[in-house]
């Protein structure tokens, strides 16, 4: 995830793992292989996530802000260079990304929506599955290097924008002081830990 897929080669990920190539090819068929085993994983991780988020969530304004501090966290730690490596050299494994993308990611931001909408953070008037599609596209808008160019943009902070403009579009005056409160506290959380 740090380096991107295509730059880390097979030798690399034996002599990190202190076994040699030809055990790492008894459990991976090819790098092709790998890669998708690696981002099964990752989804499956994501998905777990999201669920347990949605749970823990005292809202979905909250449900929100705990998808943020998640995203803050991959992101940090993420080369931007991956989606591209992805949809270019590993085409079979980037549609099982899209379609997960597509699918559950697509129904966890319109549950969010929906629940927003009953609590009465969000607003009544906005078309659920427009809306979805719109979070959903925006929140990978962030690796694009024709808008974004790395090194003169930061992932973090055009994924934060996004997010602030997102959740100010939908939200109720009530849901707007939900926001304040929760920006505020992670100013707070983020003052503290350093």
């Amino acid at each position: 995830m740090r380096y991107g897929f295509r730059s880390v080669t097979m030798d690399e990920i034996a002599g990190q793992m202190g076994i040699s190539k030809k055990t790492l090819y008894q459990f991976f068929e090819d790098k092709d292989a790998l890669v998708e085993a690696v981002m099964q994983a990752e989804m499956a991780y994501m998905q777990r996530k999201c669920i347990k988020q949605n749970h823990e969530s005292e809202n979905a304004i909250d449900e929100l802000f705990k998808d943020m501090d998640s995203m803050e966290a991959v992101v940090d730690s993420l080369n931007p260079q991956i989606i591209f490596d992805l949809e270019k050299f590993y085409p079979k494994t980037f549609d099982k990304f899209k379609r997960h993308k597509n699918t559950f990611m697509f129904d966890v931001i319109r549950k969010n929506l929906q629940r927003g909408i009953q609590e009465g953070v969000y607003r009544e008037d906005i078309d659920i599955d427009i809306i979805a599609k719109f979070r959903l596209e925006s929140a990978f808008i962030m690796f694009n290097q024709d808008l974004f160019p790395y090194g003169k943009y930061s992932v973090l902070k055009v994924s934060s924008e996004i997010y602030q403009l997102y959740l100010h579009g939908i939200a109720t005056p009530k849901g707007k002081k939900l926001i304040e409160k929760y920006i505020q506290q992670r100013q707070k959380n983020k003052s503290i830990a350093v």
